[in-house]
């Protein structure tokens, strides 16, 4: 007999969760029949369940005072950078105190994304959320960055906001926001000056305007996976290459976790699991847990760097042949970090963005994609520049390769302008272009025309040389063939 599976959601607020309460959910969902959960971009809790076992699994969640969510996302997750705590940085002034009484203060089950960041981090996205409240240099004040839903535009607050005022301001803004939809719904233009006068209480304690804006922080993605030593202690970081942490597994994890007396777990955006407090004297039973459910620690960080968006089988196929074939052409992608979308409005943020266009739903004749990448290739910017356009999937690992390869060029050419300035050197006789195989760059858009390939979507045959075409425009800005600049392939396509 087929059963519908159903998708359920339960919240980790600040993406962190009690060893208890993570084995009472792991337990009921045993008994439901479920073999695996997974963790998703927001930190929270997703698994799936048959129709025939659903009953049982809701009554055993709501007993244990568990909330959650049936195929909806009514309630987002708030997220934080509470995992990045120790491990990853240390912060002046932000603690896991300051995370917990906040996230204690939330009586009220929010409607809009909720993110609370430390500033000096980039392993939890600065804003993904519509409420983006990020930690300044002001011991508990914080940054706030609206995005009202369905834009992509970011308001800055004209107000430091107080760590304690966070969760009545957010309640206020969202019933403000929800109140006029007609105004911050699907608007080109921000209009937080109108939203700023719709709120009749202002914050408890408020500092003038913050000036200058909050300066983004290099990205760069540390290594999440495997036992990592801090002061006295380990932390284990735990990647699974199907998104799936089975049952049995986690259960195993909560066991250690209690028999050892560490008291929390922590889920992050990567749907990785992270487990910080672990004496040297017991690194033995979280081996021998690993050695039992098989479980490798030590993946690549080119295959780390992923955003696939929750429960997508095509956007995960997708990106283990992506890297499949970055690992065969040994592709460097430190300091990048990528994310495939699928639909239009999901919380992937990427460096480098691969948008699917499904052919059933454009009436295109076979898959189809755009590689787009932020300006300056920090996965915090909204600042997106289209790279190619019309990118069939054979052809697709190419062209992000020759991306990537454009973006260390880049890091090269400003290291060599610092550089410079510092220090005379000789010029350095520059190869000719003929010494390399050449492709032709738009100066406006960067998106290349090849001459092996040629472009189907302008109807140039494979093969066809620049110099040959006549009125040719470029088919990402409509920029004239006289502004594209011939630049030396750093890599030649396959055969």
């Amino acid at each position: 007999m087929y059963y519908k599976n159903n998708i359920i959601k339960v919240n980790l607020p600040g993406g962190l969760v009690s060893a208890g309460d993570l084995l009472t959910i792991l337990e009921a969902a045993e008994n439901a029949e479920v073999e695996a959960i997974q963790f998703g971009n927001r930190q929270e809790v997703l698994f799936t369940v048959a129709e025939n076992q659903r009953r049982l699994l809701g009554q055993a969640l709501s007993a244990a005072n568990i909330l959650w969510e049936l195929n909806a996302d009514v309630h987002p997750n708030i997220i934080s950078s509470y995992v990045t705590e120790e491990v990853f940085n240390q912060a002046s002034w932000l603690r896991e105190g300051v995370y917990k009484d906040i996230l204690d203060l939330f009586d009220y089950r929010p409607q809009l994304k909720i993110n609370l960041v430390d500033q000096a981090q980039t392993f939890i996205p600065f804003f993904t959320g519509n409420l983006n409240f990020i930690a300044s240099d002001t011991s508990n004040y914080w940054h706030l960055y609206i995005r009202f839903p369905k834009t992509n535009s970011l308001y800055h607050w004209p107000y430091l906001v107080y760590s304690e005022d966070i969760p009545e301001l957010c309640q206020t803004l969202e019933q403000v926001i929800f109140a006029h939809k007609e105004i911050f719904y699907d608007q080109p233009v921000l209009d937080g000056t109108r939203l700023l006068s719709l709120i009749t209480t202002r914050p408890t304690a408020a500092l003038p305007p913050p000036a200058p804006d909050l300066q983004l922080p290099a990205f760069t993605l540390p290594y999440y996976e495997g036992f990592n030593r801090y002061g006295t202690k380990l932390w284990l970081g735990i990647y699974r290459r199907d998104e799936r942490f089975s049952v049995a597994f986690l259960k195993d994890v909560c066991q250690v976790c209690l028999k050892t007396r560490i008291g929390e777990l922590y889920s992050t955006p990567w749907k990785s699991l992270i487990v910080k407090g672990i004496e040297m004297a017991d690194r033995n039973l979280w081996d021998t847990v690993l050695c039992k459910h098989r479980l490798n620690v030590r993946h690549a960080a080119n295959e780390l760097n992923w955003q696939v968006e929750d429960l997508c089988d095509y956007g995960l196929t997708l990106k283990n042949d992506l890297v499949r074939q970055f690992n065969e052409e040994d592709v460097r992608t430190y300091h990048l970090c990528f994310a495939i979308k699928t639909k239009p409005k999901t919380g992937v943020f990427g460096s480098i963005v691969i948008r699917a266009q499904q052919p059933e739903a454009l009436g295109l004749r076979e898959e189809q994609f755009e590689i787009l990448h932020t300006r300056d290739f920090n996965p915090n910017s909204k600042d997106f520049v289209s790279f190619r356009k019309k990118v069939n999937r054979e052809s697709l690992s190419w062209y992000l390769i020759q991306l990537c390869n454009q973006f260390y060029e880049l890091q090269s050419e400003t290291a060599q302008v610092l550089s410079s300035l510092y220090v005379e050197e000789p010029p350095v006789a520059e190869p000719p272009l003929a010494s390399l195989p050449a492709v032709y760059q738009c100066q406006n858009c960067l998106t290349v025309y090849d001459e092996t390939y040629g472009d189907e979507a302008s109807q140039v045959a494979p093969g066809t040389p620049f110099a040959a075409l006549v009125g040719y425009r470029c088919p990402t800005c409509e920029a004239p063939q006289n502004e594209f600049v011939a630049v030396p392939s750093v890599l030649t396509p396959a055969l």
